[in-house]
């Protein structure tokens, strides 16, 4: 990376806002050269350091060199318009966590002061906005790297790191999971609906069901127990690790998808729904321990110790099923919901 001064930053144009409290940057930008750069300038008032964000027409994910953080915007920005929103905090904490060798700072949004907002070389901004929160942009945001990151041949947003299960065989760069599936697909399904009904949402949407309907073996997230009963697997593993909360977040992606497209697409969504929550209600006391329950069935799959769940894992299965008790009338998830929650408060289950 050139520094600022290589890149123009004694001539750039600049504005002092001073803000301590809206750290949510929206602007519109158009950037000429691939020189050029949003430069954002934070002080951190705790340890007295200033961090330079910039912002480039790269295809770059993150760099950092001491105190110069760079985010790249892709070289398809270069010479049009994009809407930038950016979470100051969030950008100084990951550069810190990313160019950290020992234990990274953990920094508290109150710490941080926008000193500078910065054009380098040449282009253009408008609209600048400094607010405490952008959601609704954020989320389109998210729908948009969706619709381009997709993989067309799978429909699935493959994972580019390695992952390994205690036990398992593992998992190596390329592998989908039903749960990041799950999350995408509401994602999409609601800027489809929110949007009014852009059909590049929906399209989506539909193309990510694919794995749910091929085998984890090959190249899908579909498992099953006992070859019976069918799961969608958060991590493909060989044999299937069957991990409870990543399956919950499937199905919500399916109930999503098939509450908001239109009844010809529905069906194919409500039928995978419908296939998991069956599976779920044979399956789900395999998970109770009688004092908590477990991250998954390993010690099924693989005939070792139970993983126990950690307390929050716990927390997050008794908040699914309560969730997805106001969908389903069944009353194991009522049930099964409540003595959970039991568990966190010292309850046990009977014994003789």
């Amino acid at each position: 990376m050139a520094d600022t001064k290589t890149i123009g930053y004694s001539s750039a144009i600049s504005i002092n806002p001073h803000q301590t409290l809206d750290l949510l940057l929206s602007v519109d930008l158009l950037l000429v050269t691939n020189s050029s750069s949003l430069m954002v300038t934070v002080l951190n008032r705790e340890t007295k350091l200033k961090y330079s964000l910039h912002y480039l027409p790269a295809d770059l994910v993150l760099s950092v060199q001491d105190t110069n953080i760079y985010y790249g915007m892709g070289r398809l920005s270069l010479n049009r318009w994009r809407h930038l929103t950016r979470d100051l905090h969030i950008d100084v904490q990951k550069a810190i966590v990313f160019g950290s060798k020992h234990s990274p700072i953990k920094v508290r949004r109150t710490d941080l002061e926008i000193l500078t907002i910065s054009l380098l070389g040449i282009g253009f901004y408008d609209n600048i906005t400094l607010s405490t929160s952008e959601h609704l942009a954020h989320f389109y945001d998210a729908a948009e790297w969706l619709v381009h990151n997709q993989d067309p041949q799978t429909g699935g947003w493959r994972n580019p790191v390695r992952r390994s299960l205690n036990g398992f065989d593992e998992l190596k760069p390329g592998w989908i999971s039903a749960m990041g599936q799950g999350h995408a697909i509401s994602v999409l399904a609601r800027a489809y609906w929110h949007s009014g009904g852009d059909e590049r949402y929906l399209e989506a949407a539909v193309a990510a069901l694919q794995p749910y309907k091929i085998l984890s073996r090959d190249g899908g997230v579909l498992a099953q127990f006992m070859d019976k009963y069918y799961w969608y697997e958060e991590y493909p593993t060989s044999p299937p690790s069957f991990v409870l909360n990543g399956f919950v977040y499937s199905l919500l992606g399916l109930y999503d998808l098939n509450n908001t497209a239109p009844s010809r697409i529905a069906c194919e969504a409500s039928n995978l729904f419908i296939q998991g929550m069956h599976s779920l209600k044979q399956m789900l006391l395999l998970y109770d321990t009688g004092s908590g329950t477990t991250y998954d069935l390993r010690h099924l799959s693989l005939g070792i110790a139970p993983n126990l769940a950690r307390w929050d894992y716990h927390a997050t299965h008794v908040n699914q099923l309560l969730l997805l008790a106001t969908i389903d009338d069944d009353p194991l998830l009522t049930q099964t919901a409540e003595r959970w929650k039991g568990y966190m408060f010292g309850k046990r289950a009977k014994h003789n």
